[in-house]
């Protein structure tokens, strides 16, 4: 970039910047936007492929869930960027609806592009997708019904249907009940009618072996530590447990220290005292009555012995998270000194054992009265078949919780898709000027969910969008694709639900990260980087090995 004065070039930006402007930075980043979108496409809907995908370590992860796909691979191009943030929102904010929230930001770029050559101006397409954006939220509600967050009947309908579309639908009904008996644990009715569902109170362990339908949910939490002596017993009933996050050792000076000793009687009565420090850590276990000790950090051989001597039950080097989840489920307070250890910092179980899975030992505290925290084990053929089926959980597990939150829902399948955009071109006509274009072309993008089931499904998409088209012109709202027999079906009837707010977040992400997107008209990009290679030094237009064209290659 130069500047002239006079006859002298003024250099602005260092040799090898490379700068793209106007039309051709746009459709760079549209290209590059669109090429993420397409490489989750397929896998949308209970037809939806997987991808297997293998990072420089030769690690493999075989999986249908859209943000997962796109926090694997490895973008460079910074418009590409932006649309795999699309799928991480969505992910934090509803746990699931990623791979829509992709497709649908896809399409508003590739619509923009279309309104882009016939000279509309960035600004006024963006001004109308955000009108187009707060309509379909609106008319989104309009066709969504209240649920009674107790309801659990509605509630497997709502995670079998997020489970539709991964490897684990085959065992939906399985995983759908565990799912709502977690979270139904957990959920709490903070004031009238508005719940609370806290996902981090819900522990998911997986352990391959066994099969999917082994799977289940555990009223208590799963500890994966053993006991620390093999003199311990390995089943306590009626457990009261005490938890500590004090070191059952003799705790070694901050600064060098020496102690001099002159003869043997000295020595000796240094050892008695640090056996008598330990010895009382246990005297105080003993004294309140605690038949268990969770310690989060290390236990003296000594101490060990002690305790096993006693009967009681230990475990050591526990995370801090599930300490924190045991006592929610027991009841428990955590204490910080031994010393200062009462009854009244003690939690009740039922039951508190030592399990072997698979080849590791666990600790199993079950029958937790009013546990206001609970334990999902996973279990699966190989190690890949659970890491999907926790994944296909975790989805289910949020979508139940967003249900219980919000407790509005509304129809999948695309019919909502289809009621948006049927509601947003009559909405476009009442608006002036150019925007109501770009208001049509919201619309038009609204449509690619159903188009992109039909596409996956092996069906004609014009045929299939054309039908939903004349079936929701009819007033049939909850009309939907039924992939399964190429039908436009009820989707209400077919129990195909899903939270509003998946909905609504997805269309407000997409249109958020597309109007960024149209609005950037300069791309600099500075020399070398750390990786060079097209996304660094060269042009804007790498992701991964993609020009500017739009093409992919993992």
């Amino acid at each position: 970039m130069m500047g002239q004065q006079g006859q002298v070039p003024v250099l602005i930006l260092k040799e090898g910047t490379t700068r793209d402007r106007g039309k051709t930075a746009q459709s760079n980043n549209i290209a590059a936007a669109r090429a993420v979108a397409d490489a989750v496409r397929s896998t949308l809907g209970p037809k939806g492929m997987d991808k297997m995908l293998v990072d420089s370590m030769g690690d493999v992860v075989i999986t249908n869930d859209g943000v997962t796909i796109l926090k694997e691979i490895d973008v460079e191009h910074p418009g590409a960027k932006m649309i795999v943030e699309v799928a991480k929102t969505q992910d934090e904010e509803c746990g699931d609806g990623t791979t829509t929230a992709v497709v649908l930001a896809g399409e508003l770029l590739k619509r923009a592009e279309a309104l882009i050559e016939q000279n509309v101006h960035p600004t006024v397409i963006t001004a109308g997708y955000r009108k187009a954006a707060d309509k379909a939220t609106e008319i989104l509600e309009k066709s969504s019904w209240k649920i009674d967050p107790t309801d659990s009947k509605t509630l497997v309908k709502l995670a079998t249907t997020s489970m539709y579309s991964k490897s684990a639908s085959l065992d939906s009904t399985i995983l759908a009940n565990v799912a709502v008996k977690a979270v139904t644990s957990i959920a709490q009715e903070k004031s009238k009618g508005k719940w609370e569902a806290d996902l981090d109170n819900i522990q998911v362990i997986k352990k391959h072996g066994g099969s999917v339908s082994d799977t289940e949910v555990i009223e208590g939490i799963i500890v994966d530590k053993e006991v620390v002596h093999p003199g311990m017993p390995k089943n306590i009933q009626n457990a009261k447990i005490a938890l500590v996050d004090a070191a059952f050792e003799i705790k070694k000076t901050e600064v060098d220290a020496k102690i001099e000793i002159r003869d043997p009687g000295q020595l000796q009565a240094f050892l008695n005292e640090e056996e008598k420090t330990l010895r009382d850590y246990v005297a105080a276990i003993k004294k309140v009555g605690a038949t268990v000790v969770f310690c989060q950090k290390g236990i003296d051989d000594l101490v060990q012995y002690y305790l096993a001597k006693e009967g009681i039950y230990a475990a050591r080097r526990l995370k801090k998270s599930d300490m924190e989840k045991l006592a929610k489920a027991t009841g428990a307070k955590i204490v910080s000194k031994i010393a200062d250890i009462s009854k009244d910092d003690l939690g009740k179980a039922a039951s508190v054992e030592e399990r072997k899975i698979a080849d590791d030992h666990m600790t199993f505290v079950t029958g937790c009265k009013n546990a206001k925290a609970v334990s999902i084990l996973i279990r699966g053929g190989t190690e890949h078949v659970v890491d999907e089926i926790e994944r296909s959980v975790e989805d289910a597990l949020s979508t139940v919780a967003l249900a219980i939150e919000n407790n509005n829902v509304a129809t999948g399948g695309g019919s909502s898709a289809v009621e948006i955009a049927m509601g947003l071109r009559r909405y476009a006509s009442t608006v002036g000027g150019r925007e109501q274009m770009a208001i049509d072309a919201f619309a038009d993008s609204m449509e690619i969910i159903p188009k992109t089931l039909a596409e996956n499904a092996g069906l004609d998409p014009i045929d299939v969008v054309l039908d939903l088209r004349a079936a929701h012109q009819k007033g049939k709202k909850n009309a939907g694709i039924n992939v399964f027999t190429g039908e436009v079906d009820d989707m209400e009837k077919l129990n195909i639900l899903e939270p509003v707010r998946t909905g609504t977040q997805a269309i407000k992400s997409a249109t958020e990260a597309a109007a960024m997107i149209l609005r950037i008209d300069d791309i600099i990009a500075s020399k070398g980087g750390p990786k060079g290679g097209p996304g660094a030094g060269g042009p804007p237009g790498g992701m991964g090995g993609m020009g500017g064209g739009g093409d992919m290659d993992f």
